[in-house]
């Protein structure tokens, strides 16, 4: 199967903007949603990207879109809902999932590809958003007819613009002490590049038809390893305080209500499960090859990565 153009849902997002300058350096055409096209011009300057205002929860708008597309790629996800009851994550994956599963199918997209979650499970996931991600993804390979379905389950992804690191970052910068939730919560960061290779290269593979893959980094770490890489790879010496238990629950019952909601308690229930492969690490790339390039401001593109962050826009 041959695929020339691929339209991304989330292509204005951290993995999106990698995603999309990795397909348009293929030679195919890129087309992505999104509900505010002016706020995402930097997408512009690639050849070969359409940017269009579009409802991606409105099935008549992603019928339109899909419509002339070889392919679709879902990247969309949150990991907080504004509320409390769970209908945040269902509208963000199960409804889309189920959306965007049936706009492929009554369009004629003959391949999907899914973005879920390393440990997301429908039935056992521990947080609402595991099992919302775990719904999702029997949604998007039961309900699309003849579109051929390949789902990614990734654990934290790290990169130039990630929200994961910098935020950390940016903590570290303000504040002398850092009290720490689930320090002892484990990860196999997957850097963005091998994420949006992967992603890529299973486009024409009929070998991916049907399957689901997990994706880590070579390494594992704790949470407090992870903080305290980032501490030393932005150059700033500070007490890291790794909170037990239920305190780490104190803190997400508080943050909960906190504007933005940094962390939640659906946060801290994901971080009782490990974010580890169980066939170990599945993608080559390390944390220190590139971690301090962004972290450090080694260079202007990584300055800019985490301004448009900040401002929403990355």
């Amino acid at each position: 199967m041959k695929i020339n153009s691929v339209c991304v849902l989330g292509g204005a997002g951290f993995v999106g903007g990698h995603l999309v300058a990795r397909l348009v350096a293929t030679g195919r055409s890129v087309k992505v949603i999104t509900r505010r096209r002016e706020r995402h011009r930097h997408l512009l300057v690639l050849p070969g990207v359409t940017l269009v205002e579009g409802d991606v929860h409105d099935p008549a708008s992603l019928k339109r879109h899909f419509r002339g597309c070889d392919a679709v790629i879902n990247l969309i996800g949150i990991l907080n809902e504004k509320g409390h009851d769970g209908s945040g994550f269902r509208r963000a994956h199960v409804d889309l999932a189920r959306h965007v599963a049936e706009a492929c199918r009554d369009t004629g997209i003959k391949r999907l590809v899914h973005m879920s979650a390393l440990n997301a499970d429908s039935g056992t996931g521990p947080s609402l958003y595991l099992r919302t991600k775990g719904e999702a993804e029997s949604l998007v390979r039961t309900q699309s007819g003849d579109t051929r379905v390949t789902v990614f389950r990734p654990s934290v992804i790290f990169g130039p613009g990630d929200s994961f690191l910098n935020r950390f970052a940016g903590l570290l910068r303000i504040s002398p002490v850092l009290p720490l939730a689930c320090p002892n919560a484990r990860f196999a960061p997957v850097y963005v590049g091998d994420v949006v290779e992967r992603f890529v290269d299973c486009l024409e593979d009929t070998h991916s038809y049907g399957q689901r893959y997990d994706l880590c980094g070579p390494r594992v770490y704790t949470l407090k390893e992870l903080v305290r890489y980032t501490a030393r790879s932005i150059g700033v010496r500070r007490a890291i305080i790794g909170l037990p238990d239920w305190a780490s629950r104190l803190q997400a019952t508080v943050f909960e209500y906190v504007p933005g909601k940094p962390f939640s308690l659906d946060n801290y229930r994901s971080l009782k499960k490990d974010s580890v492969c169980a066939e170990g690490g599945t993608c080559p790339t390390t944390l220190e090859s590139i971690a301090p390039r962004y972290l450090g401001d080694a260079d202007l593109e990584s300055r800019l990565q985490r301004m448009r962050t900040t401002a929403g826009r990355g």
